[in-house]
């Protein structure tokens, strides 16, 4: 059992003042302070150089999906629905290229884009017959209880027993039900919010994604009802050149949440999407998104709308011990983290148990190491100049990913080279 503690940080929680402390953890949850001169309890001290945060969480990925660069449409062109997307993705080279990958492959490259941008949690939106296997292979929480459409229209994909059949489940199961709505502009795209009244399904189950073509009476019928929206300004942006009503959303109350939609459209991560996200706001309403309010959309906001916030979304005690700790460049918790990069982050813990850190953090493990001088699983890495302990083998993942591929592919959710002289592939962007 992990048990640790660690020591003069500052925390940061939603809805609370940040404070310089101690943060306990045993086992997979959050505890009150430990007295570390007792059992076996480590002591670390961050020595007030760094903030300690709720791990992020990223409310709308494909994680099939998330090779590189992105597709959209032709210069100075844009999409009316996701369907023509799909067409000129599949004709793409990025299609081409991710077609020699496996399933497995673009699932573990995936789970380490979540990884290096501090995200613990994440809903890959397919449906389980899809990935209800692989998931549990990743480093990281794709979340599994949770019913889906693919959207809410005549054309979507069929995924799942059907849409009410599916929000129906979910109420059961007190689960989110997750469908794209309103991502486009024809006729049913723009009547999303209105399919979902005439099948009596609008309610605090609901997390919907994108929601670009919604009226002002749209969002404040999902505000009366309690449900959430992920905003995806990248993606939308990209392909349809508009994005949510997202100031009017937040004014009428709307639980908001951020998610990266798949990197194939989106943006390279969540820690890109955030910076992304406050500039838009920023040009199309000429003021500022708070900083701490961008921290709630990727923590707690978002453990609401996975109907998951009596467990993971905040650092209180007897929750689960999800934990990003990053350097402190900014005098503001909140600044300091919506400017931070990859290589920012100093250790990343999911339930109890750090799954990527600086090498000072392996007194975390209190036991023997390996061969490797690192626990079993665990391998080593190079970011910029600091070398970091991680979970599984990304660096051998990587390494294959290019093999496959036929050259020294760059992906800029990975923030490190692997170290292999045998890699002789042709280097390439």
């Amino acid at each position: 059992m992990f048990e640790y503690t660690l020591a003069n940080g500052v925390i940061v929680s939603p809805g609370k003042e940040a404070y310089t402390g101690s943060l306990s953890v045993k086992g997979e949850n959050i505890v009150s302070p430990v007295n570390s001169k007792t059992g076996n309890t480590q002591k670390i001290s961050l020595k007030k150089k760094s903030f300690v945060y709720p791990s992020l969480i990223n409310t709308h990925d494909h994680l099939q999906g998330n090779y590189r660069p992105p597709v959209g449409p032709k210069k100075g062109k844009f999409y009316l629905t996701w369907l023509p997307w799909d067409q000129d993705f599949k004709a793409s080279k990025t299609y081409e290229e991710r077609s020699k990958l496996s399933r497995e492959d673009l699932y573990a490259l995936s789970g380490y884009k979540c990884l290096f941008s501090g995200v613990t949690t994440v809903n890959d939106h397919f449906p389980h017959n899809l990935n209800s296997q692989i998931i549990p292979t990743l480093p990281i929480r794709a979340i599994q209880e949770y019913c889906i459409a693919h959207e809410c229209s005549t054309y979507d994909l069929k995924w799942g027993d059907g849409i009410e059949a599916e929000h129906k489940k979910a109420v059961e199961n007190n689960w989110p039900f997750i469908t794209h709505l309103s991502e486009g502009f024809d006729d049913e795209a723009m009547n999303g919010v209105e399919m979902l009244e005439k099948l009596n399904i609008l309610d605090k189950h609901c997390l919907l994604v994108h929601c670009i073509a919604f009226s002002d009476e749209d969002i404040q019928k999902v505000a009366k009802a309690g449900a959430s929206v992920s905003w995806c300004g990248f993606s939308n942006m990209f392909m349809f050149n508009v994005t949510a009503k997202i100031k009017k959303m937040i004014d009428a109350g709307v639980n908001i949440t951020i998610g990266t939609d798949s990197s194939a459209t989106g943006s390279a991560n969540l820690l890109a999407e955030l910076k992304y996200d406050r500039e838009l706001y920023r040009k199309l309403y000429g003021e500022d998104l708070p900083a701490e309010k961008i921290f709630e959309m990727v923590t707690i906001n978002s453990a609401k709308a996975f109907l998951m916030e009596n467990r993971v979304g905040s650092l209180d005690e007897g929750k689960l011990a999800d934990i990003l700790v990053m350097k402190a460049k900014h005098d503001d918790p909140y600044e300091n983290l919506v400017n931070a990069g990859m290589k920012d982050i100093e250790l990343l813990i999911l339930a109890g148990k750090p799954i990527y850190g600086e090498m000072r953090f392996l007194d975390i493990f209190q036991e023997k190491p390996g061969k490797s001088g690192l626990p079993q699983g665990y391998t080593q890495i190079k970011v910029g100049s600091k070398i970091m302990f991680v979970k599984g083998d990304p660096a051998s993942l990587y390494k294959e990913v290019r093999e496959k591929i036929g050259f020294k592919k760059k992906l800029d959710y990975l923030p490190f080279e692997p170290a292999i002289e045998s890699d002789k592939t042709e280097d390439r962007i």
